[in-house]
């Protein structure tokens, strides 16, 4: 009789632990794709601020029609972007073109006073720091889900459901590197 007690009180518990864990994966899992929408939300903020930004510096230095062009074409490619990987490196390209951009506007002191961009680019600067939080809290995110899919008990459990490590948005080699400004 004792016995019995005591196999049904193991039972259950081991049947709790797993229910427990496998609530534990999809409250991770959620949290990841909601920090994943957080970094959507920003990157479209930055994609509609771009617009705005470019049309001001445009009026200054229409001769600069290449680093408008790559603005444009950096930005059409995030917001086609589906998977994470092609989100990151649009990403990584957007940036690329800004730094241009934003070195197009040092050659001209009369647009780097005017107060339309100041307040556009201090909007993309903010929006620039958003981003980069929603990276690194979606990374958090991914660090804690991975490490318990990978840890012992919960691979077993992972495995049993289908759970699998979840990817990091990086940075690329490219971003990584210092930035060169020439106007020769």
């Amino acid at each position: 009789m004792n016995t019995g007690i005591i196999l049904i009180g193991v039972a259950v518990i081991l049947v709790l632990y797993l229910v427990g864990t496998y609530n534990a994966f999809v409250v991770l899992r959620t949290r990841i794709q909601e920090a994943l929408s957080g970094i959507d939300v920003q990157l479209k903020r930055r994609t509609s601020l771009i617009p705005n930004l470019v049309e001001t510096v445009k009026g200054y230095a229409k001769h600069e029609k290449e680093v408008f062009e790559n603005v444009t074409k950096a930005r059409s490619s995030l917001m086609g972007a589906g998977s994470l990987q092609e989100k990151a490196e649009a990403n990584n390209q957007l940036a690329g073109a800004l730094k241009s951009l934003f070195a197009v506007a040092e050659a001209y002191p009369e647009l780097k006073a005017n107060t339309n961009f100041q307040d556009l680019q201090r909007q993309l600067e903010d929006t620039e720091d958003k981003v980069a939080y929603s990276r690194q809290f979606y990374n958090s995110n991914v660090l804690e889900y991975n490490s318990k899919v990978q840890l012992f008990p919960g691979t077993i459990i992972a495995n049993m459901f289908g759970f699998k490590a979840a990817e990091f948005f990086a940075a690329n080699e490219e971003e990584k590197k210092d930035v060169k400004v020439s106007f020769s």
